[in-house]
């Protein structure tokens, strides 16, 4: 761990102490490398709930589109200044073939040449739920428009509310990134609310 970071709040496992626990609660061994879990694996049964809906939302049956869910979860990511997650995603987004300029985009999505109208309107609904705790009834039309099955629409409030409580975990427990990513890529460039937790320190 890069003395750069604080002490986690909670100890992180060995890799093979954190494997073991997962493999009791049935978590793939993939997740327990993560210091995210490594750190959630101190509470087994918990780790293995968590771990469950993210492998659901990521990889098994999912039904809403990947592409829009990275959107989301980078949008959270950095509105919320959590590096882990940012950082994480990114490599995820990248390995899924999204070009950096799309990634980068939610930033400032409201100005964006680079993203689609339906793009757009998953990042509102996004800043709405951050904002107002809910999707307003304007924007859920909107969404309504391409977000057409019941599971699709289950998952997309699911994953904002799933990836904004990630963000939150991550930050409150201080989760150290993994060592071997380069973080806040591609320049290391902090969002404001990143800024504004230092200037608090």
């Amino acid at each position: 761990m890069s003395s750069s970071y604080p002490a986690p709040r909670v100890p992180l496992l060995s890799q093979e102490e954190a494997r073991k626990r997962a493999a009791e609660v049935g978590m793939a061994e993939n997740f327990a490398d993560l210091n995210v879990f490594r750190m959630m694996l101190q509470h087994p049964v918990l780790a293995g709930k968590v771990g469950s809906l993210l492998s659901m939302l990521l990889f098994d049956g999912n039904k809403f589109d990947p592409r829009q869910r990275e959107l989301i979860i980078m949008r959270l990511g950095w509105t919320s200044g959590s590096e882990y997650e940012w950082t994480a995603h990114w490599y995820l987004a990248i390995r899924m073939e999204m070009t950096p300029e799309e990634i980068l985009a939610v930033r400032d999505w409201q100005n964006s040449t680079v993203l689609s109208d339906n793009d757009k309107t998953i990042l509102k609904a996004t800043d709405e739920m951050v904002e107002r705790g809910a999707i307003t009834a304007t924007t859920w039309k909107q969404l309504e428009t391409f977000v057409t099955t019941h599971e699709e629409k289950l998952e997309l409030v699911i994953a904002i509310c799933n990836w904004r409580m990630f963000s939150q975990l991550l930050l409150s427990l201080e989760v150290p990134p993994e060592e071997s990513m380069d973080t806040w890529p591609p320049v290391g460039e902090l969002p404001p609310a990143a800024i504004a937790a230092k200037h608090r320190e």
